[in-house]
């Protein structure tokens, strides 16, 4: 996943979208992140609404993983009953992530934690 590097407040808007893209992109299957997480990994702190805008900006031949980010409470944003919301959920649900009513436990399927799930189950 990318760092942050200096001088991120003067990249172009197209810049900064490439890099919240480049960071969605390493979100491994079966994990989630936050839209301020995936906002701090992409050299841009204190930025989440910025990685709503760019995912929704994302080129479709770009092909990302989009439903592997999720709010700061590990709840999808998108209304539960939406079919964006649903499709959300169903896309989370087939790479075995695990919802409490409409919550995601975030540092069970975080990044971070991938390699224990992979060597010793869930």
């Amino acid at each position: 996943m990318a760092n942050a590097s200096p001088g991120a407040e003067n990249q172009s808007q197209e810049e900064r979208f490439r890099r919240i893209w480049e960071v969605v992109e390493g979100i491994p299957e079966g994990c989630v992140l936050n839209y301020g997480e995936v906002a701090r990994l992409a050299g841009l702190p204190g930025r989440a609404r910025l990685v709503g805008r760019a995912l929704a900006r994302a080129p479709k031949k770009r092909n990302l993983p989009w439903h592997r980010v999720v709010n700061a409470q590990g709840k999808i944003s998108f209304a539960a009953d939406s079919p964006r919301g649903q499709r959300q959920r169903k896309l989370l649900e087939a790479e075995g992530v695990v919802f409490d009513d409409d919550t995601i436990d975030l540092d069970r399927f975080s990044p971070e934690r991938a390699m224990d799930r992979l060597l010793w189950g869930p």
